[in-house]
């Protein structure tokens, strides 16, 4: 699949990491996304909500009747692997994106042997405001 199409009927994007700071970047991207018209979802045991949504521990805690389209994560790239294994366990989640700076193969490897499409070492953000763009100028 095309970069460009990575977002096509993306509505709800759990983000994995996310921080209740608003200088963090993570933060930034969220409000950023939301701001956009995309449903998130805060992933992180140490908040309970932020951005005016309820924050989960993991991507298995999040009801299984509400559907997760992408896992935005904002981690260490070591520890990517167990929150790759979540999103597949859930088996709702179509693609994997890695922000800027995480990188992990053996995770990326993981998610496309279960069929997610996956996306590393790119701001999540920088590519929507890309893509729309693109689309405003065409």
């Amino acid at each position: 699949m095309s970069l460009k199409k990575q977002l096509d009927g993306v509505k709800t994007i759990a983000i994995v990491g996310l921080s209740d700071k608003p200088e963090r970047y993570s933060y930034k991207v969220a409000s950023y996304l939301q701001s956009q018209g995309f449903r998130i979802i805060p992933v992180n045991p140490n908040i309970t909500h932020v951005l005016g949504e309820k924050a989960y521990p993991d991507l298995l805690s999040i009801p299984k009747d509400t559907k997760v389209d992408l896992v935005d994560i904002f981690r260490r790239s070591e520890e990517v692997l167990a929150h790759v294994r979540e999103a597949v366990e859930r088996g709702d989640v179509k693609t994997i994106w890695m922000q800027e700076g995480v990188v992990n193969e053996e995770a990326k490897i993981y998610a496309e042997t279960k069929g997610l499409e996956v996306v590393m070492n790119f701001c999540l953000m920088i590519f929507h405001k890309e893509k729309h763009q693109s689309n405003v100028n065409a």
